[in-house]
């Protein structure tokens, strides 16, 4: 498949009181650059989050967010550190063996004390796994809108090449008859400049002349170029940087083509063939 280099996906998951949302979005770029935007929480897990992104795409400016976010049902829950309040109930004790008329212990204190009390929520490790999941099922449905976008991108494509196609198969044989009728204004020309004399100097000028201007192997590598366009869309993956080489590779035969104008059909083709050539090199910019 064709995969275009701007796609975005977004999904969102309930884990243990909170919600997970992880979104993926990228623009065209030439070579790929991911940027994570991440909850404190999930710092930790970006190298696997990388991992993961640059094993499903090659070319891009990739942007992966994710947050972590209390559900708008979900009581807090509070965890309490039996540990500390065994050992604060240890030392109070202590302290009432040596002062007896001290104060006991009560609990409004124990909770007042740092550590004892602690929101209740996901491990470390539970979410640094649910994240790398959650990406996994994200990057399914970004490759997915990649893919729609490039199948497009690869319709206009061929359709543009089709009709320059069409446009050589047209200029070919009525190649030798615009030269012949230009060769022979030439000659005409030539013939007043010298006064209707020296003939062989005609031909030899004309002779000349006709090889400058024959197109027909500007035409021919324009042909080759489109067949290789074909073929490179025809066998997808990652495509963006050949096809960009073909399209510089086209244009720069449409414009030898412009040179070597020998007919204002030509020229119409020369200008006709740039402009198509143009629309294409626009969206190869988008292929990976």
């Amino acid at each position: 498949m064709i995969s275009s280099m701007t796609g975005y996906a977004s999904l969102t998951r309930e884990l243990y009181r909170v919600s997970l949302a992880a979104e993926l979005k990228s623009v065209n770029g030439r070579f790929l650059d991911i940027q994570f935007r991440l909850a404190d929480e999930l710092r930790s897990t970006e190298p696997r989050l990388r991992e993961l992104i640059a094993a499903r795409v090659n070319r891009g400016k990739v942007e992966c967010r994710m947050a972590i976010l209390p559900l708008a049902d979900a009581a807090p829950r509070l965890a309490v550190s039996e540990t500390l309040v065994a050992a604060l109930g240890a030392a109070a004790a202590r302290i009432r063996a040596a002062i007896p008329d001290s104060q006991p212990l009560r609990a409004a204190d124990v909770l007042r004390w740092p550590g004892v009390l602690s929101e209740d929520a996901p491990a470390a490790a539970s979410l640094d796994d649910a994240a790398v999941a959650l990406l996994t099922d994200v990057l399914k449905e970004f490759a997915a809108t990649r893919e729609r976008e490039g199948g497009k991108l690869k319709a206009m494509l061929l359709e543009r090449a089709d009709r320059m196609q069409a446009m050589l198969v047209q200029l070919q044989p009525r190649l030798p008859e615009a030269i012949a009728a230009y060769q022979e204004k030439l000659a005409a020309r030539l013939r007043e400049a010298l006064g209707g004399s020296d003939d062989e100097r005609v031909r030899q000028e004309i002779a000349l002349y006709g090889v400058k201007i024959d197109v027909t192997e500007e035409l021919n590598r324009l042909g080759a170029h489109l067949q290789e366009v074909r073929r490179v869309l025809a066998t997808g993956g990652a495509s963006g940087k050949r096809l960009d080489f073909l399209a510089q590779e086209l244009n720069r035969e449409a414009n030898t083509l412009g040179s070597k104008m020998v007919s204002k059909e030509l020229s119409d083709a020369s200008l006709e063939f740039k402009l198509l050539i143009e629309q294409m090199r626009e969206q190869v910019q988008n292929i990976e």
